[in-house]
């Protein structure tokens, strides 16, 4: 029996299988409100057999979004926008999601392919926010260094997305701390150079995560969960890095945080990756095992017997998937008939499924 195609119950919620669609942006909503685009996007792969399909990062401020077409969750527009998303997927016995976002330092950039370039604040931009003032670039806008009090609104606007969110009607929120976004730049001294209580050490540095973390949980129904996703490291000299991942997914876990979404990099450019296939996939081994928590692999998964091969191993409880899907929405299906799975067809495709 394949072991990726087994379900998973995480809380009161049961996934169909083991493979999640990442949060993958789009750069194609207006205002934030979410649009066609992303209703068939999301919903292609809901049908195409995917246990869990979570929509973008999601910003929860206008000034946390990466770039100006980036899709919200902080307004009453998105919320109904999305609340036909959420029930689409959901009729395809998929779990929707939606992942949680601030932009930070990052924010303020054109789409990717407009070259991903910095607006700066006088051509349609904004100044960034971050915990200290640093940009990401030569090139992009020094961010304004946030004060305690602004910190306190960062917290507030995580609790009003999450209430949002539920209110649109996802069953599972993840938190994005990884890809050199806001909370990222706090875990890391690279990017945090902080004096006060929201720097220094690693318990300082970790403490504005762990306070949106705790917010989240503490809101969102007792039984669904709540995913985080983290960079493991920044692959870079004197940044974040592994253990200093293990021990805030151990906090993490005691936060009420469900599972642990294991990518790494973006804090940094020019970091050197070695992007082989699978290269994440020990990092969501490593915290599975010293921690105890339900981990996601994700990048460069892309054939069913390796995916197959992580979940059966033990080195993750998932996989997510991202550009694989983008390439071919129906890789559940397709991959659970090389793995001898015998998976449920949408009605409407019956006809066309293999005997």
């Amino acid at each position: 029996m394949s072991r990726l195609f087994t379900p998973l119950r995480l809380r009161g919620l049961a996934f169909r299988n083991r493979v999640f669609v990442s949060p993958m942006c789009q750069y194609s909503a207006a205002e934030g409100v979410p649009n066609h685009w992303h209703l068939v996007h999301l919903g292609s792969r809901a049908v195409g057999g995917a246990a869990l399909v979570l929509a973008e990062a999601s910003a929860v401020s206008a000034r946390g979004r990466i770039s100006p077409r980036d899709t919200g969750i902080w307004s009453p527009e998105q919320v109904e926008a999305f609340r036909p998303i959420a029930r689409f997927i959901k009729q395809q016995g998929a779990v929707s999601g939606i992942q949680l976002a601030h932009a930070g330092r990052k924010a303020s950039t054109r789409e990717p392919w407009k070259g991903g370039t910095p607006i700066p604040p006088g051509e349609g931009g904004w100044q960034p926010l971050a915990p200290s003032a640093i940009p990401f670039t030569e090139a992009h806008t020094v961010p304004h260094a946030l004060t305690r009090d602004e910190i306190d609104g960062i917290v507030e606007q995580f609790i009003l997305a999450a209430r949002n969110a539920r209110a649109a009607g996802f069953e599972v929120v993840e938190l994005h701390m990884a890809h050199g976004y806001l909370l990222h730049e706090f875990l890391s001294p690279l990017s945090n150079h902080r004096a006060d209580e929201y720097g220094g050490s690693l318990e300082g540095r970790a403490e504005l995560p762990l306070r949106v973390a705790r917010a989240v949980r503490e809101l969102w129904p007792d039984d669904l969960p709540v995913f985080a996703r983290i960079s493991a490291t920044d692959w870079a000299e004197g940044g974040w890095d592994l253990p200093q991942s293990v021990q805030f997914a151990k906090w993490l876990r005691e936060a009420g945080i469900d599972l642990i979404d294991c990518s790494s990099g973006g804090l940094v450019p020019g970091a050197r990756v070695p992007a082989t296939p699978g290269y994440q996939v020990p990092f969501a081994a490593a915290i599975r095992a010293q921690v105890g928590i339900p981990t996601g692999a994700v990048g460069l998964v892309t054939d069913p017997m390796q995916a197959e091969q992580i979940i059966a191993n033990g080195q993750a409880d998932a996989v997510l998937l991202a550009r694989e899907l983008l390439r071919d929405p129906y890789w559940p299906l397709h991959a659970a008939r090389k793995l001898g799975a015998d998976v449920a067809w949408p009605d409407q495709y019956l006809r066309a499924k293999p005997d």
